[in-house]
């Protein structure tokens, strides 16, 4: 099978398309077709090994996982005999950060794995995208615990995460801003905020405003430059670790202690959370952007656009 391989750390070139054998599942797992994947900055993360700390779950030197890929779409073509939950011919989705391999013509996933059924009025194409940006927004909204009435400012509205988070908190009754740039107005204003800041235009650290959740989705702020406009209680969240680890050391030697607080939640994914993600945008409150599709030997120049921070929501690789 063709498969996108990696062998070390580094930009997108070093990754190959190779030929490699299709895998056998064991008792416990499912073979896939795949037909979808998406290259995130799950992905890119994990490629380039930028932040030190991820090599202590990929590999210190070189990477565990050759072949990347966490969120996919595609069709069950082999069972282990130990898996009674799914069927040969089953149209899937998910999300697997452990073991990655959706970048690869099949894919093997353990039956526990985040894993859910797409219905008939799901194309794959939204099915692959689903998962990833909604997992993360996910897991931040349930750290704040968003009510109905509060207000929420999303910097990097347009990316796969805040564009999930917006509908997500839209859906759940918050009062949303979201911060982008003036090409993509007519875009977010599809996604119903309550305001929306052009960054081109407006610096949104100065407006008069003042917010409950103040979530930055692309990393480019900071608790400093947004704590003026949180409320006397308000949370500052980030995509991003922040200058030397700020994020993080605040979230758990600062924030206990003031008012004004940075969390910064460890996200995990199960498959309550792909199942809720599908429910919601089979009931209109959810759709996943998809800005450009790319072949599996286009993954390099995927990778590039990913990474040039100009997408708009999600980059898929077709498949097959």
């Amino acid at each position: 099978m063709k498969a996108a391989v990696n062998t070390q750390y580094g930009p997108p070139e070093v990754v190959s398309i190779q030929e490699i054998p299709i895998p056998i599942p064991n008792p416990n797992q499912i073979l896939i077709k795949v037909h979808y994947a998406t290259v995130n900055r799950t992905d890119c993360g994990f490629r380039s090994a930028e932040y030190f700390i991820s090599r202590f779950f990929s590999g210190l030197l070189k990477p565990h996982f050759n072949t990347l890929g966490c969120e996919f779409s595609g069709t069950i073509i082999s069972l282990g005999k130990q898996v009674t939950q799914f069927n040969v011919g089953d149209r899937i989705f998910g999300f697997n950060d452990k073991h990655f391999g959706a970048h690869a013509e099949y894919q093997l996933l353990n039956m526990n794995d985040p894993i859910g059924i797409i219905p008939d009025e799901v194309n794959f194409e939204t099915a692959a995208c689903l998962c990833e940006g909604g997992h993360y927004a996910l897991s931040d909204i349930k750290a704040v615990k968003i009510k109905k009435g509060d207000k929420v400012l999303i910097n990097g509205a347009t990316g796969a995460i805040g564009s999930a988070a917006i509908q997500i908190c839209v859906h759940l009754g918050a009062d949303v801003t979201a911060v982008c740039a003036t090409e993509n107005i007519s875009l977010i204003e599809s996604l119903h905020p309550a305001k929306i800041i052009d960054y081109k235009k407006e610096d949104f650290t100065q407006t008069n405003d003042k917010y409950d959740w103040i979530f930055d989705a692309v990393g480019k702020s900071s608790f400093g430059k947004c704590k003026n406009i949180l409320n006397q209680n308000g949370i500052y969240i980030s995509t991003e670790l922040g200058p030397y680890w700020e994020n993080p050391l605040r979230a758990l030697f600062i924030s206990p202690f003031s008012k004004k607080k940075v969390l910064f939640p460890i996200p995990s994914i199960k498959t309550e959370d792909i199942n809720y993600l599908l429910h919601l945008h089979l009931n209109g409150h959810y759709n996943p952007l998809i800005d450009r599709i790319y072949e599996l030997d286009q993954i390099v120049e995927a990778y590039h656009y990913v990474e040039s921070g100009f997408k708009n929501g999600n980059v898929l690789l077709r498949i097959s």
